[in-house]
């Protein structure tokens, strides 16, 4: 049956109620998960949160971003404490749960992009410093995920990799740190080599999937990295893209439909019509549906709690909509 999840961030500076909303809203049978709250500030952010799961390449804020450093600094220490206390937090909201349970982390091309090096500039500009950053990403990873499944032993863990930075690496857009210039693109295989090792620190067993919320997603460079599924925004899709989404599907890979504007604006019922008259007009069975799961289009930060809980509400009934048209 088609379930329904969250991409990732809500609004607010409360992960207790955060994660009790969550747990009410996607616990019963669809794909609870450990959100974001990036108003509580700098380390809540994802490429904060992201760098504070680094193992020896300590980061420390400055007026133009995340930078590597040689020692942790106070900002550094920041986002190590909200991701402790966000853990604890999952541990008695989730206390006794056995189902799905999913965690995000800032794919490593999307802090490359944004991470800096001593110099000023992009890490994703020096070749050696993205090793080092797949490298560490990958360790500190797997000890995450571990300490999530000793605090909520009961849970089948779901990883969602975000890269909303991906096109502009792949299509060479970043800018360099004197504004007069782009770095270079990076070479698709050398993306798709550091995203299978990111994903390869996941337990065995474990569902993956890589989110880019960006039209620009490279379906075909994704299928390419063992991933599970891939998440994308589906509300602006052409039918060209359908196309590649049906690929995508026949390559052996499912498919998140964020089919729910962040905005708020969207209904359930348009939602759904809107993905089954895709998915059919590029060629798959409309039986498929029951296959997919419902997202908003990306985070949700944006909105009042209000808001988060009416988009995340309306992603369940897209899902129960796909699991009755599916069946007709």
């Amino acid at each position: 049956m088609a379930r329904a999840t969250g991409i990732g961030s809500l609004p607010g500076t409360d992960v207790r109620e955060a994660l009790k909303g969550v747990r009410e809203v996607l616990g019963d049978g669809h794909l609870p998960y450990l959100p974001e709250l990036p108003a509580r500030g700098p380390g809540a952010d994802m490429v904060g949160r992201g760098a504070a799961l680094l193992v020896e390449l300590p980061v420390d804020l400055q007026p133009s971003g995340w930078r590597f450093v040689d020692r942790p600094g106070r900002d550094a220490e920041r986002a190590a404490a909200y991701l402790r206390q966000d853990l604890d937090e999952l541990a008695e909201a989730f206390d006794g749960y056995e189902g799905d349970l999913k965690v995000q982390v800032t794919g490593p091309w999307t802090l490359a992009a944004a991470v800096e090096l001593n110099r000023g500039e992009k890490a994703v500009s020096d070749e050696g410093a993205v090793r080092d950053l797949v490298g560490s990403l990958s360790e500190g990873l797997r000890v995450h995920l571990a300490r999530v499944q000793a605090l909520v032993p009961g849970a089948r863990l779901v990883l969602q990799v975000d890269e909303p930075s991906l096109p502009a690496v792949l299509a060479g857009r970043l800018s360099t740190a004197s504004g007069y210039g782009h770095l270079r693109a990076v070479d698709p295989q050398v993306v798709a080599t550091g995203l299978r090792d990111v994903l390869a620190a996941a337990p065995e067993g474990t569902v993956t999937v890589v989110h880019c919320c960006d039209p620009g997603i490279p379906l075909p460079l994704l299928r390419q990295t063992g991933t599970g599924a891939i998440a994308l925004d589906t509300t602006g899709l052409t039918p060209q893209r359908w196309e590649s989404v049906a690929a995508t599907v026949e390559s052996g890979v499912a498919v998140w439909a964020g089919c729910l504007p962040t905005d708020g604006s969207g209904t359930a019922r348009a939602a759904a019509a809107a993905v089954e008259r895709g998915w059919t007009d590029a060629g798959m069975p409309r039986a498929g549906l029951r296959d997919l799961v419902a997202t908003p289009a990306c985070g949700l930060a944006g909105l009042t709690p209000e808001g988060a809980w009416r988009v995340l509400r309306a992603a369940v009934d897209v899902a129960a909509e796909w699991s009755e048209r599916a069946e007709s």
